[in-house]
């Protein structure tokens, strides 16, 4: 019995079934306050991750939601919990309604406001001014 157990935790494991739905409901677990930015000479919103998100840090997990194609180059891709026409960065939604992706794989092809479900391993981020302040580092399509 313990051997069937630990042959269905391998195969589980090995085949990424061990991956943590996340949800934007749970990305809601942060507060907000304004930061000043010396280096930019500006306010930002401060993120101050909750306890249900902290314990997600460093996890696999994954995401339902739509890409945004916000680089020329194809190389910068955003998951977003709204379209594009209704995101954060038009005015709808906050920081936390946003997933940087860091893909494993250079040759990801999206579209514009496709709607897919992506897994990585989250990384939060509350100091690096210049990135979101929830990254899927290893991001790649979990399904479509």
């Amino acid at each position: 019995m313990h051997k069937l157990i630990l042959i269905l935790a391998l195969f589980i494991a090995k085949n990424g079934i061990s991956q943590i739905k996340l949800t934007w409901k749970t990305l809601n677990d942060v507060e907000f306050t304004d930061k000043y930015s010396k280096e930019v000479d500006a306010y930002y919103y401060y993120p101050t991750f909750g306890d249900k998100i902290k314990a997600l840090d460093g996890k696999e997990v994954y995401l339902k939601g739509f890409i945004l194609d916000l680089d020329p180059t194809g190389e910068y891709y955003i998951l977003s919990k709204h379209p594009y026409a209704s995101c954060f960065f038009c005015g709808s939604g906050g920081p936390d309604s946003i997933v940087e992706l860091k893909l494993k794989s250079k040759d990801s092809n999206f579209s514009m406001d496709q709607e897919i479900t992506i897994k990585g391993r989250l990384k939060l981020n509350a100091e690096d001014i210049y990135q979101c302040n929830y990254v899927f580092e290893e991001a790649e399509i979990y399904s479509k």
